[in-house]
């Protein structure tokens, strides 16, 4: 732990902005991480990103002196804080995104999101330059929720980011999830059918068996990849042929089987009891199934594949 007290000429600053300027070595990564967790304290209490620090503010840094010195040789420190790499090349970038994290910016949290992550891990390799008009921000191909871990596809220039958000819609890059959910599935495997309707003002869906008004078609597919009897828990590959907000989620409490840990659509009282602090759910595995993609030809037919990171506490 650090301790600094502010000094007159810092006044006002935001404490992203201080602490980077305190600790020009540190990774962007891994302050955005520090704030996220409320490793920063000011004054005793834990801040928000947006906290302006003020002339005798004490802060407590609870980030280790090999990070906040950094060091500029070792990909550690810059690739372990939020997000790990799968793959890249010139045109992409694939990464195991981490839970707990947003992939942009939203009413919850501004900055440290994967993407800002990402743009500074750019950065610091100087293929992205924020400050120079001409040059490309790194983009999201697609999205996952917040507590959602696994793969996500970052488009590095237009043309790509262009190419990717076509084939995505023409299901040509197929996405695949495991998840853990409650009981044993009827089926080994099967494609499930409903509606969804979707609330904003209550940022969560309702799915239902008949069409109703402003409902979407939804159709889920699952594979049993296993079972386990005295944990009474399936795991399942599955497929989402529609990608609708919550889809996987929504869809499978629907049917009797809800995702362990899932706080808005499953149970509390079997969260509580497995002791999981996300939803167990993750973008496990992605396909290029596709032809005449440009630029990005090279990448039919490859598949890129992480391990989930489930972590039961305990069983009940």
């Amino acid at each position: 732990m650090r301790v600094i007290t502010v000094s007159e000429k810092h006044a006002n600053k935001r404490i992203d902005k201080f602490l980077k300027e305190t600790f020009p070595r540190m990774p962007s990564g891994a302050l955005y991480k520090a704030l996220r967790k409320k490793d920063i304290k000011v004054n005793g209490v834990r801040i928000k990103d947006d906290y302006r620090v003020m002339p005798g503010d004490r802060l407590e840094v609870y980030i280790i002196d090999e990070i906040l010195e950094g060091s500029p040789g070792d990909k550690s420190f810059r690739l372990n804080q939020g997000f790990s790499l799968v793959y890249e090349d010139a045109n992409i970038l694939i990464v195991n995104k981490e839970q707990g994290i947003p992939v942009h910016p939203d009413r919850e949290q501004s900055t440290g999101t994967l993407i800002d992550l990402v743009r500074n891990y750019l950065k610091e390799k100087g293929e992205y330059d924020p400050a120079q008009p001409s040059s490309f921000a790194p983009s999201l191909c697609h999205r996952l929720d917040r507590n959602t871990g696994g793969i996500v596809i970052i488009a590095k220039n237009e043309e790509s980011l262009r190419i990717l958000l076509d084939k995505i819609k023409r299901k040509e890059v197929k996405k695949y999830y495991q998840c853990l959910v409650k009981g044993k599935m009827p089926e080994a495997y099967q494609e499930l059918r409903a509606y969804l309707v979707k609330d904003e003002n209550k940022s969560r869906v309702f799915i239902r068996d008949e069409k109703v008004k402003d409902a979407l078609e939804i159709i889920t597919r699952y594979k049993v990849l296993s079972y386990e009897i005295q944990a009474d828990i399936s795991r399942l590959e599955v497929e989402l042929v529609t990608g609708r907000t919550h889809q996987i989620r929504a869809h499978l409490a629907h049917v009797g089987h809800p995702i362990i840990g899932d706080g808005k659509y499953g149970t509390n009282a079997i969260n509580r009891a497995y002791g999981l602090k996300y939803q167990a759910l993750w973008a496990y595995k992605v396909v290029f199934d596709f032809n005449n993609a440009g630029i990005l030809n090279y990448l039919k037919g490859k598949v890129f594949e992480v391990q989930p990171e489930f972590k039961l506490n305990k069983l009940p």
